[in-house]
């Protein structure tokens, strides 16, 4: 008795009926909108207002002012991240002794004391002779001069209290540096400092990067994330845009820094990477990998979604061996 042909390779002999691809159509946008509206009224992220630095100057002047020390003295994390903001060695993120964080370079360079302090102060200046002179003063001094300037600062600044928008610190010798984290921070207070820290020179600003740079160096912006259960421990995620569902096509790529090692590693940036692209090239390489892309046939998905032609065909090849 010969082989029993495929179903697939017989024709169809059974009966046919017209289909609507329109109505289709129409349906399947309908339900896919009711279920849209739904998750977004069980699951939407909050839209709640950008964090900017005028708030953050006028909500904890004192967290604001201490940051902006850090990056006058290159003592804080962005001064001190490498590559692509700054040519730090033994900062940048390694796959064994490939160093993939410097591979592009320092393309976005970044001096924290001229991009977040002293190039400001210098547009601010231009109104305010005081300011200018004291600015000259800390520019036109040695190296070794400005850190003792702003070491002593920082030293006293512990001390320091706000009150009606000044910063008071304990009497030493600050040089201009008291006069130049006071004009900062009147500066940031009415809103000037967000301008002057965009970087696109086209008509729609789009180019938040110094800001953002600067306001991660102080507490205000992580707290403002925690509450609102954004840090990663908390497993949280947010959509900037509206009340819609969030974004879970970022589940799979955060997913990874819960859990060990990567949650503790300093090369989890890189890590986490290399894990992603090999998961993206294999998800593309499914049409091409034996075995893995006969799977839907060999888990009998094919005569599922197809059941109706399989039993005609059956059926016809029964009746003729009848």
């Amino acid at each position: 008795m010969s082989a029993r042909p495929s179903p697939r390779d017989e024709a169809w002999q059974g009966g046919f009926r017209p289909y609507d691809i329109v109505k289709e159509f129409v349906i399947a946008l309908g339900v896919v909108t009711l279920v849209t509206i739904l998750l977004a009224v069980l699951f939407s992220s909050p839209d709640e207002s950008p964090v900017t630095i005028a708030g953050w100057a006028r909500a904890d002047p004192k967290d604001f002012v201490a940051t902006a020390i850090t990056e006058l003295n290159h003592s804080s994390e962005v001064a001190q991240y490498g590559p692509p903001y700054t040519n730090t060695s033994g900062a940048a993120q390694k796959i064994g002794p490939v160093d993939l964080q410097s591979i592009p370079g320092v393309h976005l360079p970044i001096d924290t004391a001229k991009s977040f302090v002293l190039d400001p102060l210098s547009g601010e200046a231009t109104n305010d002779a005081a300011l200018a002179g004291e600015l000259d003063l800390y520019q036109s001094a040695p190296v070794s001069r400005q850190n003792a300037w702003v070491d002593a600062y920082a030293k006293a600044f512990d001390k320091a209290s706000v009150a009606n928008g000044r910063i008071q610190v304990p009497p030493g010798d600050y040089g201009p540096t008291s006069t130049m984290m006071q004009s900062l921070l009147a500066m940031a207070q009415g809103g000037g400092l967000d301008g002057a820290l965009l970087t696109t020179k086209q008509f729609y600003q789009t180019d938040y990067t110094k800001p953002i740079l600067f306001m991660s160096g102080g507490s205000y912006f992580e707290d403002s994330a925690a509450a609102e259960n954004l840090l990663g421990e908390q497993w949280g995620m947010m959509n900037e845009t509206g009340s819609y569902p969030g974004q879970a096509w970022l589940w799979l790529y955060t997913f990874w820094y819960q859990v060990s090692p990567f949650k503790n590693s300093g090369n989890a940036d890189a890590e986490i990477w290399v894990i992603m692209a090999v998961l993206t090239l294999a998800l593309i390489l499914v049409p091409f990998i034996p075995g893995l892309r006969s799977l839907p046939e060999k888990l009998g998905l094919y005569r599922l979604i197809w059941r109706d032609y399989y039993r005609s065909v059956e059926q016809t090849i029964r009746d003729k061996e009848s």
